[in-house]
């Protein structure tokens, strides 16, 4: 079994990711490195629903969703003071909103070990 580097506190994750294929994928690996309760939103309303919700420790948003992008969803997290990161398929190429920039991402396709490290970078109190 891999060495988790979540952070204990981190129990309930949301996922916005609108490939379905890769969300299952990344509750798997998110169980797999501790997570008790994985919340799957494959679209933008699913995921403001689910924020109103449920409690959530962090969140780790796809910044394209199709024609859209998660930063209304990333602006509603910072209204509730939850952490999150960053996935991306686009690397690079893709301009954030200027107070988005220092949000931790990974780039797609990633492993067990780059979203481990995800979490626990953006989990973590940022020097202001």
């Amino acid at each position: 079994m891999p060495v988790s580097d979540v952070p204990p506190a981190i129990e309930s994750v949301l996922v916005l990711e609108d490939n379905f294929l890769i969300a299952l994928d990344m509750e798997e690996m998110l169980v797999s490195l501790g997570v008790t309760s994985v919340h799957v939103a494959t679209t933008k309303a699913k995921a403001m629903e689910l924020i109103v919700e449920q409690r959530l420790d962090f969140a780790i948003l796809d910044i394209n969703l199709g024609d859209d992008t998660s930063f209304a969803v990333a602006d509603a997290l910072m209204t509730r003071g939850v952490r999150f990161g960053f996935t991306s398929g686009y690397g690079e190429l893709l301009a954030l909103p200027s107070h988005l920039r220092d949000v931790p991402r990974i780039d797609k396709p990633f492993s067990e070990g780059t979203l481990s490290s995800l979490i626990a970078t953006a989990a973590n109190p940022r020097d202001v």
